[in-house]
């Protein structure tokens, strides 16, 4: 008998299981031996998101169902846990000068990624609203917390107030719409809920508009997007890192299983909602972000707007549209990463600068960072042949092949408007006097944008591992 014959509901869980024990071996080491620990924290942290990540592969290929329906393993779930981990390891690696500050040297920073990326996994596979709730709260709980993390830094601790309070506010919502889909249908499973939830109804309908809501508020998508910016601006780089990649994963990924899942049987009330939503955050995050000029502020706009490209898959609702969103979110997360390692190394004398006229000139100063970066830049904006031209290209087929012709057409516009100002960045560093040089890059640094940049680059020679991986997790959600 194996392991999984032996221990049914504990194996498939197994990814949690070893990031949760292994926070809280780290804590424990922290406790005994304070902030000395940290370096040693975060070689364990990384260790153990790749143990994680291996024995999310090992997983069976079969879909399996623990905790009496509450969790499930599937192609879907392995796809993007795998993913979510690749986002948190790669915010680890970005961290590295953050917490080499002697101030800011804490070994709860590992400790608290750790646990985030626990909810997340949690969230991927929660099958009922329990688990699904039990994961975003433990998500959430440690975020608002590493929001505020640069205790002596007044825009961290005010990024990190803000994200709690509307966080709050958006759990409420959440909890309050399952509550009311649980009293309409008498089941918090999801499969169960997807049996009476045909029947309809305007009590079930609002408990799905709040359940939505809250889920919008986790990926940033409009009308639930206000946190973000200030958020982004205020917490640290490398937490901002983690915000925009991570966190956006596991809660699009509970999006797409809750609306495909739980609410097939009125697909067209949901789509209507991701339609209205994609087309405000694709516009908003296109338009807004024109007049930035600190390049976080702009990514927490970019991030917007690429959230509403990714809801274009959810709203075709096919098996083709989730392929698209999960080659969407796998580009999404590696192109931003490198950014960011480029926005951390914004650096003069140990200080950090974040104006994008702090860039001038990078062209002549640093010229392997600048060709880097203007690559993430053009996929980010979608020029071919480049990997974000892919991403967009799967979604807006999808939308197409769906009927969905005002959504693409509309996306493809805001896609027009928002390569401006990635266009413009790319300007100010090939174009612009040059300004002082920046520090040099730090070697995990180094590391992420160059594997990141490569990726974007090489991506159109051989994209079918990453294309055919999504088509099969996609497949497994219907």
């Amino acid at each position: 008998m194996n392991e999984a014959q032996r221990f049914p509901d504990i194996y498939p869980a197994l990814p949690e299981m070893i990031l949760a024990i292994g926070a809280m071996l780290i804590l424990m080491m922290g406790a005994y031996q304070g902030n000395r620990s940290t370096g040693a924290a975060m070689r364990n942290a990384v260790i153990l998101m790749i143990l994680a990540g291996i024995a999310v592969v090992d997983t069976s290929a079969d879909k399996t169902i623990a905790f009496g329906g509450s969790f499930v393993i599937d192609g879907f779930a392995r796809f993007l846990k795998v993913l979510t981990l690749i986002g948190s390891l790669g915010a680890l690696l970005l961290s590295g000068d953050f917490l080499a500050d002697p101030e800011r040297r804490k070994f709860e920073y590992p400790v608290l990624i750790l646990l985030a990326t626990t909810g997340m996994l949690m969230l991927i596979s929660a099958a009922d609203l329990i688990a699904l709730y039990l994961g975003l709260e433990l998500m959430s709980l440690a975020l608002y917390v590493v929001a505020a993390f640069d205790r002596d830094n007044v825009r961290s601790t005010e990024a990190g107030l803000k994200y709690f309070v509307l966080g709050a506010l958006s759990s409420g919502m959440l909890l309050y719409g399952s509550s009311l889909i649980y009293g309409f249908t008498g089941t918090v499973n999801f499969v169960a809920i997807a049996q009476v939830a045909g029947q309809g109804g305007i009590g079930l309908t609002i408990g799905l508009v709040l359940l939505f809501a809250g889920l919008c508020f986790k990926v940033s998508a409009v009308p639930f997007h206000m946190w973000t910016p200030d958020v982004y601006q205020g917490a640290p780089t490398p937490i901002t890192a983690f915000f925009a990649a991570a966190p956006k994963v596991a809660a699009i990924a509970v999006f797409m299983r809750v609306a495909l899942t739980a609410f097939p049987a009125i697909a067209p009330q949901w789509q209507q909602i991701v339609v209205f939503v994609a087309i405000a955050s694709m516009a908003l995050g296109s338009f807004a972000a024109v007049g930035q000029r600190n390049i976080k502020r702009l990514m927490a706009y970019s991030s917007i707007g690429h959230m509403g490209f990714a809801l274009i898959g959810l709203a075709a609702g096919t098996s083709e549209g989730i392929q698209g969103v999960l080659v969407y979110m796998a580009i999404y997360v590696t192109m931003t990463l490198g950014t960011f390692a480029c926005i951390i190394a914004m650096r003069r004398a140990g200080k950090p600068f974040e104006d994008i006229t702090d860039l001038s000139g990078l062209a002549r100063t640093n010229p392997s960072m600048a060709f880097f970066l203007a690559m993430l830049l053009f996929s980010m904006a979608g020029v071919p042949p480049l990997a974000g031209f892919f991403a967009k290209f799967y979604v807006f087929l999808a939308a197409i092949k769906a009927g969905l012709f005002t959504l693409a057409v509309l996306g493809v516009l805001t896609s027009v408007v928002g390569a401006y100002y990635y266009l413009m960045i790319v300007k100010v560093m090939y174009f612009d006097d040059p300004a002082p040089a920046f520090d040099p890059m730090a070697r995990g640094l180094r590391t992420v944008l160059t594997v990141t940049g490569l990726f974007v680059i090489l991506f159109f020679i051989y994209p079918s591992p990453l294309v055919d991986a999504a088509g099969v997790a996609a497949k497994s959600l219907f």
